[in-house]
């Protein structure tokens, strides 16, 4: 099989030739960037450039030739933008190490070592990364104080927020002169260059973007006290959405095979709210974008979820989720054995491989492949399974261990 037949048979629930492997194919599948510099390091490969495509995650984009070395059987459609030197400048991780940012992209170092990015006007802080940290945190949420009586605003409100203004690729390009034909003309070259799947990170946040605007707090609140401006809020959002999702299905969607959106809903003790409020508030409202890509292209829907979720699977699949990551088993009913036999034909799991918290960062190297054949062994039967860490693999990880990851990858796959 070749890697995106490898894929497509784990989506349809077809026992493929060898599990899958994703590393570094969304925002919340890949490694940070100071664990791929002491990967390179460990693996004598320094050449390569540490290239942190993701700026508020800190995340580094894999090198093709790692890639294709550890079998990854998936790619991201962004990396085919900022292909050239002059897209990236020099920059220094929190470890020392030297890093590459896009060229867009200049926090302004405090006197205490912080990083803050400011808006264009150069008063408002909309981000910041202390000194040591390694990744940013939002610091301006533009409705924090109350809903605004008209949306007029939101747009450019939305830009301000740092997952908006600090993007990753290839949405960084969004606003160049011919970007759509761009896509498609990038997204064709890899289709005819690899044969890796294909996938394209669309966001389309609803409960995330609700955070976003008013902060955690707040919205948390609105779910249950204020559900009529939380629904016109929605409502604004989705209109965004669908528009940002025409212009995708008719650019590559006859080319991609997975669309990634994005909501968390959950945390390690339970989902952020009962399963009558997601029926009523964002059910309807996913089942939207999921129709949609449906009627309109051939990718299969994919949602990055944090923490517990298992409650809310069951209306997520009828609203048409496909796949499901990052498949958060230390989390409340989230074990790898129940969510397999409950929801295993009806759905996608891509990660849940190996705890990143835990195993793949403090545990020996005969930890790591125990815990990795353990995951593969119950999460592979019939398909169904991309494997993946849990979440991104973090700074603190030993490159060991990665390395240990992969070695039992290759022996449950041989």
């Amino acid at each position: 099989m070749t890697s995106r037949e490898r894929v497509l048979s784990a989506i349809a629930h077809k026992q493929p030739d060898c599990v899958p492997v994703d590393m570094g194919a969304t925002p919340s599948s890949g490694i940070s960037a100071i664990a791929y510099s002491n990967l390179l390091k460990a693996m004598g490969r320094t050449e390569l450039p540490v290239q942190i495509y993701d700026v508020v995650q800190q995340l580094a984009q894999p090198d093709m030739s790692l890639i294709d070395q550890f079998g990854i059987d998936v790619i991201d459609i962004g990396r085919s933008f900022n292909t050239r030197p002059e897209d990236w400048h020099e920059t220094e991780l929190a470890n020392g190490d030297k890093a590459l940012y896009p060229s867009w992209f200049h926090p302004v170092r405090q006197p205490n070592g912080a990083y803050h990015c400011y808006d264009i006007d150069g008063e408002r802080l909309l981000a910041m990364m202390p000194q040591g940290a390694t990744f940013f945190d939002q610091s301006y949420f533009p409705y924090m104080n109350g809903y605004p009586q008209n949306y007029d605003n939101l747009d450019t409100e939305m830009g301000r927020v740092l997952w908006s203004r600090y993007v990753h690729s290839p949405w960084d390009h969004a606003a160049d002169s011919g970007f759509w034909e761009q896509l498609r003309a990038n997204a064709l070259h890899l289709r005819e260059t690899t044969d890796k799947a294909l996938l394209i990170v669309c966001g389309c946040n609803l409960f995330e973007w609700g955070t976003f605007l008013r902060r955690m707090d707040n919205f948390l609140m609105d779910l249950l006290c204020d559900q009529d401006n939380v629904e016109r809020v929605l409502d604004e959002l989705l209109q965004r959405h669908l528009a940002t999702l025409e212009k995708v299905c008719n650019a590559v969607g006859d080319i991609v095979d997975v669309i990634r959106f994005g909501d968390d809903l959950g945390m390690t003790t339970g989902p952020f709210m009962d399963t009558d409020t997601y029926k009523q508030l964002f059910k309807p409202r996913h089942k939207q974008l999921c129709d949609y890509v449906k009627s309109h292209s051939q990718m299969h829907t994919f949602i990055h979820s944090c923490g517990s979720i298992s409650s809310l699977m069951p209306d997520m699949i009828e609203a048409g989720i496909e796949i499901f990551n990052p498949v958060q088993t230390n989390s409340l009913n989230m074990e790898p054995e129940f969510l397999k036999k409950e929801f295993g034909q009806d759905c996608t799991f891509w990660g849940g491989g190996v705890e990143t918290v835990g195993t793949l960062n403090n545990g020996t190297l005969e930890q790591v492949k125990e815990q990795v054949l353990e995951r593969l062994e119950i999460m592979s039967k019939g398909g169904g399974f991309v494997f993946n860490t849990v979440h991104n693999i973090l700074p603190d990880v030993p490159p060991q261990n990665i390395l240990a990851m992969f070695e039992a990858i290759k022996t449950f796959n041989s």
